[in-house]
């Protein structure tokens, strides 16, 4: 079936997908959503991406894009209202978003799943991801926002990761020295936009209603 949207095939509680549709939704483009279940992942997703990892968007004239940044970036470059492109430097923004996605992310998959790392226990994978989490402290103490007073796209590509990490134990978390981070966070999790982005779908067989998402 022909789309008159790009569509994008999400997972809801994946932070990659997260921040695409972050980027999505607050230029209000439109969108078709596919919502895909990990363990049995559609044939036309493997069409068009073989790895099989989310988000991965398709556009209207077949291209492929396939990296969470890179579906920020495509959407924010046709509307950014709130300026996350401009409110940090990309240099700065970009290496910020490079540490997050490089290694406090692996510190990060093992303190969620330390029973699937032997080698080390619980509280080594957490230390090694806090080294980050002590640079947010720092840069969040000064300003609101991770680059400044103002939210940019490193704000909204790393919440979502820093959510994550949260979770695994929140009752140490919000004890944590990381009061900055703790408010930081709590205003991206409660606020308008990430609730619009967290609706629960089905997962998306080819015979379900479209779901336009940003209508």
């Amino acid at each position: 079936m022909n789309s008159d949207f790009p569509i994008l095939y999400s997972f809801r509680r994946c932070p990659y997908a997260m921040r695409a549709r972050l980027a999505i939704a607050i230029t209000s483009r439109s969108v078709e959503l596919r919502e895909v279940v990990l363990r049995n992942k559609p044939k036309q997703l493997l069409d068009i991406s073989p790895k099989g990892t989310v988000p991965v968007l398709l556009l209207k004239d077949k291209k492929t894009i396939d990296e969470s940044l890179d579906i920020m970036y495509w959407a924010l470059s046709q509307h950014d209202p709130e300026g996350w492109l401009i409110n940090a430097s990309s240099e700065e923004a970009n290496q910020l978003i490079q540490w997050n996605d490089g290694s406090f992310k692996y510190y990060l998959d093992r303190y969620k799943y330390a029973d699937r790392y032997p080698e080390q226990n619980e509280q080594f994978y957490r230390e090694k991801a806090e080294l980050f989490l002590i640079e947010l402290e720092k840069r969040l103490s000064n300003h609101p926002f991770l680059c400044g007073s103002f939210c940019s796209i490193a704000d909204m590509a790393i919440f979502p990761f820093i959510r994550q990490f949260a979770n695994v134990n929140n009752d140490w978390f919000v004890r944590s020295k990381y009061r900055s981070v703790n408010k930081w966070l709590n205003t991206h999790v409660n606020s308008v936009l990430f609730a619009s982005i967290m609706d629960k779908y089905p997962a998306w067989q080819p015979n379900n209603e479209r779901l336009i998402f940003n209508q």
